[in-house]
């Protein structure tokens, strides 16, 4: 609560920085439900509100009067699904973004020994497989949510981070956390404090750097090392460019069009072209005769083949089980895969 208090204390003084006259419009998610209705506070906002009003949703509309400003999204009649941007369950607290599965630390040995280990112990004990594909995959896509843990749903930032580590994220951490205590309270104690904690982060990102670029170079040998370094060297040419993304086009006769509305229509253009273009169709030859035979049985070896052609770091398909899954569990997945093809064809009651 105290540092709420210091945060609004501040946009006060923010605020009144400004030159009178000024129109402000400030655009954030302040956490807060300034609730239904507006009775008693109709000069700030209007009745479409979210919820019951919080204890920040009240800051909201304090620092509103104090400023003689208004909530203006609550002006405006809403759909739901438009109005709530948090979400847990029955309470809306928690924002909707679709969260990942960290299949890519399969990678690391250890991951998926434990991986196994605990697909093992969800299954009873067994090595095998259930026959069954939809007790399979939720057991194995459970196991994993469990092991490796999902992600946060967040948009990757684009910084050169490829070598961060929990070590590192400690640190950080605990230097944030310095800082705050150090602004709160401004003692020559508290200072030292966040001093030495910043050398500290320092000397412990440079060997997390070190450690990452001797790995890297330890596999420079493997297709695995390749797409690393790949990897980075894109991202290092991205880093280097002034301007991520060229907002321009050509028309038909080869003039640069910069106008969004300009732009938009050749794409239209361009698209109403390629999708309505007639080409010639090869004559179907009639009256040959099809031959029916049975389809060869897919044998382990053939399965055990497929898996190691099948290449890692893959998206995955709706089951959103990758292909790094099946390495992992080896011959277990064998069977399970042969015995599935087979119920494929035809061969095998499934």
């Amino acid at each position: 609560l105290e540092e709420k208090e210091i945060f609004w204390s501040e946009l006060d003084e923010v605020m009144e920085s400004i030159p009178t006259g000024e129109r402000v419009v400030i655009g954030a998610d302040f956490n807060g439900h300034v609730g239904e209705g507006n009775t008693g506070d109709e000069e700030v906002m209007g009745k479409f509100g979210v919820k019951e009003r919080n204890l920040e949703g009240q800051m909201v509309v304090d620092f509103a009067k104090r400023m003689d400003m208004a909530v203006v999204n609550t002006y405006f009649q809403k759909r739901e699904e438009h109005r709530v941007t948090y979400k847990s369950g029955e309470e809306e607290a928690k924002i909707e973004i679709e969260k990942k599965t960290k299949w890519w630390k399969l990678k690391k040995e250890e991951c998926c020994e434990e991986f196994r280990q605990k697909l093992r112990q969800a299954l009873g004990g067994q090595v095998v497989l259930p026959d069954d594909w939809e007790t399979t995959a939720e057991v194995i896509r459970e196991t994993g949510r469990k092991v490796l843990g999902v992600s946060s749903g967040r948009r990757k930032e684009d910084k050169e981070t490829w070598w961060w580590n929990e070590e590192v994220q400690d640190s950080i951490q605990r230097k944030r956390l310095a800082k705050k205590k150090w602004d709160m309270d401004r003692t020559e104690e508290n200072r030292q404090e966040y001093k030495e904690l910043q050398c500290r982060v320092k000397r412990e990102v440079s060997k997390a750097k070190q450690k990452a670029y001797d790995e890297l170079y330890t596999r420079l040998d493997t297709r695995e090392g390749e797409k690393d370094l790949y990897r980075l060297a894109r991202q290092r040419d991205r880093d280097g460019k002034d301007v991520q993304q060229v907002r321009v086009i050509k028309d038909r006769n080869g003039r640069v069009l910069t106008s969004e509305e300009s732009v938009q229509r050749r794409w239209k253009e361009y698209f109403e072209e390629l999708m309505n273009e007639e080409n010639e169709r090869e004559k179907r030859v009639e009256g040959v005769n099809s031959v029916e035979q049975k389809v060869d049985k897919n044998r382990k070896d053939e399965v055990r083949k497929a898996l190691k052609r099948m290449k890692s770091g893959k998206a995955v398909g709706p089951d959103d089980i990758p292909v790094e899954v099946w390495k992992c569990l080896g011959e277990a997945a064998v069977e399970f895969l042969t015995s599935l093809c087979l119920c494929l064809n035809g061969e095998e009651v499934c």
